[in-house]
């Protein structure tokens, strides 16, 4: 059997058992590619591989560290877009501090499944696209597509709006919010050939992002001065005293903004980017660990910047009511005073109204930095999202396009409904808009979590680096948690609607979705080893025969498989 994947997967030469390879014990990357993937292939981000450094004789070398950086600082950037940063605001200026902890918890939680995704990526060579367009038959294959293509767009959205609000911040007003899209689209292509130059000067790119979010959001945190005592206690303390349904739906938005479905698929794409040979278990282990360090200290310091964003509007706005702003924004002179009516209800903010708050609380400085800092995150995760596009798109359909071409359709995608909305959506109004794009989000999750899962724990796949007992009992207690957390805050947002046909359409598409989560939820649990669920006798699991045949037989054209 000859695998082949990117130039780094492994020759091996493996027997058939009653119709079935097995895989070699002492190799670890198992799953074959197509012949189609064996012509030269057209890539992006990996025209190019990081040389990891031989220092054999330390436990833990920082030079390795530093190559195997980068990776994680750019999936960290989906914890930090549009999206997230007005999830933090509203939880801070509804809730104050008292939420904190469960962004602390989901940003753990992320770390942990973003973990799976890099092990995926790093044992086999493949990212999770790939090995779902290899292991899931032919039609759900094309519904895990289209439904990782609706939170991505879903999510390019929030993003892309986001920079066309910093610039309508900036600019006061002089840009309006579609001329902002398209210079986001524009801004965009000219970023995504910088890997021209190369990898690492890329990845240095997307650093400086991030650390101009850290600065201007420190800035922010700085000049507000919050309560330290109360921000450790919100952060350390899980107990909500006094909240109500308000506080709860935020609970569960913030959930649903920090676990990003297609940050898995990326993430498990972006670590192919280093040398590692796939031969040598020492390696790949040595990969895992210094990745998931890696992943730990960037999920870090996107928490950070989220607690600056939280802890500012909970120190100064939680609590406030509209004619409270309303007349201090009349004090400073904003022009933006009609955005508050004058009555006693609680102040509603996203994250342009956030800017003009800050404006009138504390001077035109902290909103042109707060702007900064919106655009910063929207530029950099407009960027990551068109990778995963990519890398979505080439998985799933097996594209053979060039990167130009590619980069048009993945981009073109998610800019046309984003400039129609930035046509016939006032840049005031845009609250609604970002809600249902969340529930979308939600909703997409089990197409990311449910795959890592399940391929992760196949010893066909991972051979010795397949999830142990307690990785399959924690992840899939994790994800179901994550999933029905997700599910709470759809079925809240569907009945505020108010609407018999909405919800005779909602009832429908719940059927054909339950269904379908169903589908992958029996493919998880039987690899997670619940074989009395494998009515069809079709699913071999164990030590002679270990290769799931129901899943090989769909490999296109491999030859895995005898019919």
């Amino acid at each position: 059997m000859k695998t082949h994947q990117d130039s780094d997967l492994l020759e091996d030469s493996s027997p058939q058992q009653n119709g079935v390879v097995q895989s070699s014990p002492t190799h670890y990357s198992t799953i074959a590619a197509s012949p189609s993937s064996q012509e030269e292939p057209i890539s992006t981000y990996f025209e190019e591989k990081i040389p990891i450094p031989d220092d054999a004789t330390q436990i833990f070398s920082f030079r390795k560290l530093w190559a195997f950086t980068g990776p994680g600082f750019l999936m960290s950037i989906a914890y930090l877009d549009p999206g997230n940063i007005e999830s933090d605001l509203q939880s801070g200026a509804k809730a104050g501090f008292k939420l904190l902890w469960v962004l602390l918890a989901s940003t753990i939680i992320g770390l942990l499944l973003q973990r799976l995704a890099a092990r995926l990526g790093v044992v086999t060579g493949m990212h999770l696209a790939e090995v779902c367009n290899r292991q899931y038959p032919t039609v759900p294959r094309i519904i895990l597509w289209l439904m990782v293509e609706l939170a991505i767009i879903g999510s390019d959205m929030q993003e892309v709006i986001g920079c066309a609000i910093a610039f309508n911040l900036l600019s006061v007003g002089r840009i309006p919010l579609w001329a902002g899209v398209l210079i986001t689209i524009i801004d965009t292509f000219v970023f995504l050939f910088l890997d021209k130059y190369g990898l690492r000067k890329l990845e240095a790119f997307f650093g400086i992002l991030i650390t101009i979010m850290a600065l201007s959001f420190g800035y922010e945190y700085v000049m507000v001065a919050p309560n330290q005592v109360e921000v450790l206690k919100g952060m350390f303390v899980p107990y909500c005293e006094g909240c109500g349904p308000v506080q709860l739906e935020q609970a569960v938005g913030v959930v649903g903004a920090v676990i990003m479905p297609h940050n898995i698929y990326l993430h498990s794409a972006l670590v192919k980017s280093r040398q590692v040979d796939r031969n040598n278990k020492k390696e790949v282990k040595e990969a895992n660990k210094y990745y998931f360090i890696e992943s730990s200290i960037a999920l870090f310091v996107s928490f950070l910047i989220n607690v600056f964003v939280v802890a500012v509007f909970a120190e100064a706005f939680y609590d406030k009511t509209n004619i409270q702003v309303n007349q201090q924004c009349n004090e400073s002179g904003s022009p933006h005073t009609d955005l508050f009516p004058t009555n006693n209800e609680t102040l509603q903010v996203d994250i342009y109204k956030g800017g003009v708050v800050l404006g009138c609380f504390f001077g035109p400085a902290a909103l042109y930095i707060w702007a900064i800092g919106i655009l910063a995150a929207g530029q950099s995760s407009t960027m990551t999202g068109t990778y995963s596009g990519q890398f979505v798109m080439e998985g799933f359909l097996n594209l053979r396009w060039s990167r130009f071409a590619r980069v048009l359709l993945t981009r073109s995608i998610a800019i046309f409904p984003t400039l129609l909305v930035a046509i016939f959506q006032d840049v005031q109004h845009l609250t609604g808009m970002n809600d249902f794009l969340n529930v979308l989000q939600s909703m997409q999750l089990p197409f990311a979590l449910i795959p890592i899962l399940t391929f992760t724990s196949l010893t066909s796949i991972m051979n010795d680096f397949a999830n142990g007992l307690v990785w399959k009992i924690g992840g899939g207690m994790t994800i179901l948690m994550v999933c029905a957390i997700n599910m709470y805050f759809v079925v809240v947002y569907v009945t505020a609607l108010n609407s018999v046909l909405l919800y005779v359409l909602a009832a429908l598409l719940s059927i054909a979705y339950l269904c379908f989560v169903g589908y992958l939820s029996w493919q998880c649990l039987i690899a997670l080893g619940v074989s009395c669920l494998d009515v069809c006798g079709r699913i071999q699991v164990g030590q002679a025969r270990h290769i799931d045949i129901y899943l090989l037989s769909n490999m296109d054209g491999d030859g895995l498989v005898e019919n």
